[in-house]
């Protein structure tokens, strides 16, 4: 499916939630990036990039403390790979790369309270599924060229989507304002290529954000 289609069937979804009487909130914010990166087994040497979040989020009451708060947010996030032997993609006379990845995620999470006051401390858990809509890689060759080009999305190059686990710790004011730390474990693999690279995304950030409406 298209990313377009996958952004239209979201927001569907979270139209739906505002209607049953969710609550809203919009964040952004700064996040580190990185990724776990494996040729046959063997482990390659990484470097952490800067990228950034920014998106939307719903609160429905489920039961006590709990209560569903999924977020649909746009996420940039990449690493920087040092290779020590041949990988496809990006090429198998690549000796490094140097990756961005720009997607769209949809995290349904859950959020329990810590405190039945108007300002709480919140831990969220669950997963998170990106769909990646632009990519751009450079990588420098054995023969000495230096490639910077966009990234290819198929069954057989850099996958469609991937799949985390996200986990959330914040803290929200009566005002309405939100604060939150988040990490997010990679267990899908940016890679399709038969016998190419697992590739996990590692990503850590802060985040501010503001609730829109009664504060929950």
């Amino acid at each position: 499916m298209k990313p377009v289609l996958f952004f239209t069937l979201l927001l569907a979804f979270g139209m739906g939630f505002l209607k049953a009487d969710a609550q809203l909130s919009i964040y952004a914010g700064p996040q580190l990036t990185s990724a776990k990166y494996f040729i046959r087994d063997v482990k390659q040497a990484t470097e952490s990039k800067t990228g950034f979040m920014a998106g939307v989020g719903l609160k429905s009451f489920l039961e006590g403390p709990v209560y569903f708060s999924p977020m649909l947010y746009f996420s940039r996030k990449g690493y920087k790979v040092t290779f020590d032997r041949p990988a496809f993609p990006p090429d198998s006379g690549a000796v490094n790369n140097d990756v961005t990845v720009n997607t769209i995620e949809l995290a349904p999470l859950v959020q329990i309270n810590f405190s039945k006051k108007s300002s709480y401390l919140f831990l969220r858990v669950g997963p998170s599924f990106d769909f990646n809509i632009s990519g751009h890689e450079e990588f420098d060759s054995l023969s000495g060229k230096h490639i910077s080009r966009d990234m290819k999305f198929s069954f057989g190059d850099y996958s469609y989507a991937t799949v985390s686990v996200n986990a959330q710790l914040g803290f929200q004011h009566r005002s309405g304002f939100v604060l939150f730390a988040h990490y997010g474990y990679g267990l899908g693999s940016l890679n399709n290529a038969d016998y190419g690279p697992r590739i996990y995304h590692r990503v850590a950030g802060i985040s501010l954000g503001w609730k829109l409406g009664k504060k929950l």
